[in-house]
């Protein structure tokens, strides 16, 4: 069904959303004039100058003149300088980063977030877009100087349509990923794309780092479940692209220059999203393994048996003995000891075959015992309920947590070639204990495609500090075995400001080198999520 349009809603003001823009033109052209095209610039947000700057941005306050405008544009609801409602905003998901903003503007609608765009760029303001504040890498933290505008997306929340038929939903991006799938499930759909954040990431947000999660291996990162985009440009323009076409040749996707983007080249205000069928049946299971090699052949002998493998889980034995000693009520699901384990989860349509309706439990159960049979695996058990399977996810899903609480630790999201992955998780372990006496290094995560969260815990009796003073060298460490296995330093998490000088330092220069001519042509100014993703020229040698 066509999207229609949707209604604009601005406290204290009757201007149609053409006269909205018109307005913050105005303003753009009456008190600044044209702004001249300039070159990317370090403003007003503490980032080390890297580069010239010709016309200059303002510095100090956000200046009375925008707020007054802004204000006018947004109402009370829109714009605010309480700290109490803003305070919350200002820590990352980790508590790792500290920003500041003195200001937090809460448009409502791509209008709104046009003419403030339009706003920021005619005052040189910076401006930092926030979702669901889940970033685990800072890349919603505003600047601790206070120079930025923080932009949340929250109250842009509706499911604008959902098409039944098509099997598509439009999504704004303050959409919570939760409130996603509850209303495509009712509609007999799905959409695939699940975190343990699902109940604060928005869709603005899973858009703008790509995020993965643990359904990757079947349906791919959100970028492959986005079909159409809505987004604002530096410049305040708008790019509608939510129709869903599923061939479209008009030149490079721009879709996807977006996704990813981390909020650098605009602001992601909707999307078109695929959704899948909801599967008759669904199977999980736990398994022991002895390495993580047996464990990835037994992914490939599982979707060589037909099976839709939807999730493969690899964690080693003591993070599992972590979770079982963190978890109240957890219980190993297998008994004997096992040095790494895996959960499956695969899932069946309603056409039979392997794949088909209750017999998924079958096919899978018939192919672990084939490996047990076979000394692939050392013990495996079924999910005999839904309250079964909900306990082994749980388990997954409480190994960062309970990592934390065993003391403090570096921690990385990194990825390699699936084919090298066993080999990785082994020797960057080895190394990293070597290199750093008295650490424990293991990693676990979505082996089916290659996502490692790769974590280095401190010694015993470390100091409180040994993570703010050990723990660049350590990644630095972790992140050169990463690149000389020719993997990532960021598989789901995005880059934000902890892994930019490390994306500097070890990334492609002629990547590099594309990703800032694209962000000098749409954000000269340099506006757009300062201090993010990629520093806006190359470091200096080292002398």
């Amino acid at each position: 069904m066509p999207v229609a349009p949707w209604p604009v809603r601005v406290a204290q003001s009757s201007l149609t959303p053409a006269e909205l823009i018109g307005r913050a033109t105005a303003i753009c052209l009456g008190e600044r004039g044209r702004f001249p095209r300039a070159r990317l610039c370090p403003i007003r947000s503490g980032v080390p100058a890297t580069s010239n700057l010709t016309s200059p941005l303002s510095s100090g306050p956000i200046p009375a003149a925008f707020l007054a405008a802004a204000a006018e544009l947004l109402g009370p609801e829109g714009l605010t300088a309480d700290h109490e409602r803003i305070a919350p905003w200002l820590t990352d998901w980790r508590g790792r980063y500290h920003g500041r903003a003195d200001w937090l503007a809460s448009p409502a609608s791509t209008e709104q977030v046009a003419a403030l765009i339009s706003l920021c760029a005619a005052h040189r303001v910076a401006l930092v877009p926030q979702g669901g504040n889940t970033s685990m890498v800072g890349g919603a933290t505003p600047p601790a100087d206070g120079s930025a505008l923080l932009v949340s997306l929250r109250r842009m929340n509706r499911i604008r349509a959902l098409d039944a038929a098509a099997g598509t939903a439009v999504a704004e991006a303050g959409v919570v990923l939760e409130t996603l799938h509850d209303a495509a499930g009712a509609a007999g759909w799905r959409f695939p794309l699940s975190l343990g954040a699902k109940g604060s990431a928005t869709i603005g947000g899973l858009c703008a780092t790509n995020a993965g999660g643990t359904q990757v291996l079947r349906f791919g990162t959100m970028g492959a479940l986005v079909l159409g985009l809505e987004a604002v440009l530096p410049d305040g323009s708008v790019l509608n692209g939510l129709t869903p076409l599923r061939k479209d040749n008009r030149g490079p996707d721009l879709r996807q220059l977006l996704i990813g983007a981390e909020g650098t080249l605009g602001i992601i205000t909707a999307a078109t999203l695929r959704l899948v069928p909801q599967p008759a049946a669904t199977a999980t299971a736990w398994a022991g393994l002895a390495s993580p090699q047996d464990a990835l052949t037994l992914l490939r002998r599982l979707e060589a048996a037909g099976l839709a493998v939807e999730s493969f889980e690899l964690i080693p034995a003591e993070s599992l003995a972590l979770v079982l000693d963190h978890l109240p009520g957890a219980r190993a699901p297998l008994s004997g000891d096992h040095r790494w384990h895996a959960l499956i989860e695969a899932t069946g349509d309603a056409e039979g075959g392997a794949e088909g309706g209750a017999g998924v439990a079958d096919a899978l159960q018939a192919a672990l015992a084939a490996a047990l049979g076979d000394g692939l695996i050392g013990d495996a058990v079924p999910a005999a309920s839904s309250a079964q399977a909900a306990a082994f996810w749980r388990i997954r899903e409480s190994v960062s947590a309970a990592e934390k609480a065993a003391g403090p630790a570096v921690q990385h999201d990194i990825s390699v070639p699936v084919a090298a992955m066993p080999d990785f998780m082994i020797a960057a372990a080895e190394a990293a204990e070597r290199a750093f006496p008295g650490t424990h290094a293991s990693g676990f995560g979505h082996l089916g495609d290659g996502n490692v969260h790769f974590h280095v815990r401190a010694p015993a009796n470390a100091p409180a500090d040994w993570v703010a003073r050990q723990g660049p060298a350590v990644s630095d460490f972790v992140y050169d075995l990463v690149t000389a296995a020719g993997g990532s330093i960021s598989a789901e998490h995005g880059i934000g400001q902890m892994k930019r000088d490390v994306f500097a330092r070890l990334g492609d220069p002629v990547r590099l080198a594309m990703l800032r001519a694209v962000k000098q042509a749409l954000d000269p100014l340099g506006l757009m999520n300062p201090g993010k993703l990629v520093p806006l020229a190359s470091p200096p040698a080292a002398p």
